[in-house]
C-alpha cells in the first residue's frame, strides 16, 4: 500500500513538472502570453536571445568544418587530377566546359549590351511604336 502511494506523489509531481514544460514551451514558441508579466516577457526574450546565439554559433561551426572538409577533399582531387595528367602524358591543356560556358556567356552579354538603348527621357514614360 506504502508503494502504491509513493507511487502516486511521484506520478503526481512528474505531472506537475510536465506541465510547468509544456506551459513554458508553449509560452517560447509565442502561444498564450496574455497571462504573463512584463518580467515573465522579458525574461521569455532573453531565453530566446540566448537560444539564438547557441543556435547561430553552432550553425557557424557547422559551416566551418564543412568548408574545411571541402578543401581538404578539393586538395586531393587536385593532386589526384595531376598525378593522372603525369600518367597520362602532358597534354595541352584544353578548355573546360566551365571555361567554354563562361566564354559563351560572356560573348552573349556583349551583343546584348550593344543593343541596348541608351536614349535619356525625362518624364512620364510614353508608348513607342
Amino acid at each position: 500500500m506504502r508503494t502504491t502511494i509513493q507511487r502516486y506523489h511521484k506520478h503526481a509531481r512528474e505531472g506537475q513538472a510536465n506541465k510547468f514544460e509544456i506551459e513554458q514551451h508553449v509560452q517560447l514558441l509565442g502561444h498564450d502570453l496574455s497571462s504573463c508579466s512584463v518580467e515573465e516577457l522579458q525574461e521569455i526574450d532573453s531565453q530566446l536571445k540566448r537560444s539564438l546565439r547557441r543556435i547561430v554559433a553552432r550553425k557557424s561551426q557547422l559551416f566551418t568544418e564543412q568548408i574545411r572538409q571541402l578543401k581538404e577533399k578539393e586538395k586531393i582531387l587536385l593532386e589526384e587530377n595531376a598525378m593522372l595528367s603525369e600518367k597520362c602524358g602532358a597534354k595541352p591543356s584544353q578548355p573546360s566546359v566551365k571555361e567554354t560556358v563562361a566564354a559563351t556567356l560572356c560573348s552573349q552579354g556583349s551583343l546584348q549590351d550593344s543593343e541596348v538603348e541608351t536614349e535619356l527621357m525625362i518624364g512620364l514614360p510614353e508608348i513607342r511604336c
